[in-house]
């Protein structure tokens, strides 16, 4: 469910910003593009200093600001975690959040979609935005 993204969509969104390509951000947006998860600022910082050393939190934290305020990523606070981040414009899902591993599985569920439309129709509301989290733990 995860979708990779070009990387040149966040350099664009930088260069757009007034925001220099730097080596340190360079790293960091190539690990954004490559990610598979939803890193927070502290795995995108242990992976970015395996590949160059140089880097500090700091820029990542700024980096993590600049991609948000743009609207290129969107900003999750799990219940009890640290903010995870995922790209903006991937197909709306939903989460379940594993409360034993911290692990942030991407779903869909066209029934979840229709029950949501129902319940605000029959309460007199339209949906305009909405976001489902579900804490669980795998059965035994």
């Amino acid at each position: 469910m995860t979708e990779h993204v070009n990387l040149s969509d966040y350099e664009r969104v930088l260069r757009e910003a007034g925001v220099r390509i730097t080596r340190p951000r360079k790293v960091i947006l190539e690990i954004l593009a490559e990610r598979d998860d939803h890193p927070d600022a502290m795995a995108i910082f242990r992976r970015a200093v395996r590949v160059d050393a140089s880097i500090s939190l700091s820029t990542v934290y700024r980096t993590m600001k600049l991609l948000e305020d743009k609207g290129a990523i969107h900003r999750h606070t799990f219940e009890g975690g640290p903010s995870r981040f995922e790209h903006a414009d991937a197909t709306h899902h939903d989460h379940l959040i594993d409360i034993d591993t911290g692990a942030v599985i991407e779903f869909t569920s066209d029934r979840i979609e229709e029950l949501q439309k129902e319940i605000a129709r029959k309460l007199g509301y339209e949906i305009v935005h909405h976001r489902l989290e579900i804490y669980g733990r795998k059965r035994k």
